[in-house]
């Protein structure tokens, strides 16, 4: 099973940047997608991104659009969450988790809209420990 290790978050300024890693390690698969989700104290699970492994066609969520912006490194097998001008409403644990084999890469594209639209966890089977940010003043 793949193993993901998240690291880079903090305590950060409102306005600031913050850039996360997920490193992953172990057997992969062909076509899947690494998404990162954040939760906040008494709030649901929010999923905040999404990358195809294959492709790297990136989504992100509305609620960050413009701000934050996701990458990947396949020689590193590390992805990236880069966070801009950050609130405090981006305060939370995040998470990130990489899916179920999907075969073929439209699929990968279709369950990032999806996770994206829904938040469905149902095909995401490794996860991170988490790294905790915090935007205060």
């Amino acid at each position: 099973q793949v193993q993901l290790v998240e690291s880079g978050g903090g305590l950060v300024q409102p306005g600031e940047s913050l850039r996360l890693s997920c490193a992953a390690s172990g057997p992969t698969a062909d076509y899947y997608a690494i998404s990162w989700f954040r939760q906040a104290p008494g709030k649901e699970r929010e999923a905040v991104s999404c990358i195809s492994n294959s492709d790297g066609e990136a989504y992100v969520a509305d609620s960050v659009k413009g701000r934050f912006a996701v990458s990947r490194d396949n020689v590193k097998n590390t992805v990236y969450l880069h966070m801009n001008s950050l609130k405090p409403e981006d305060t939370g644990v995040y998470y990130c988790a990489t899916s179920n084999e999907q075969g073929i890469l439209p699929l990968v594209l279709e369950l990032c809209r999806q996770t994206l639209r829904q938040g469905d966890v149902s095909e995401y089977h490794s996860w991170g420990q988490g790294t905790q940010v915090t935007v205060s003043t």
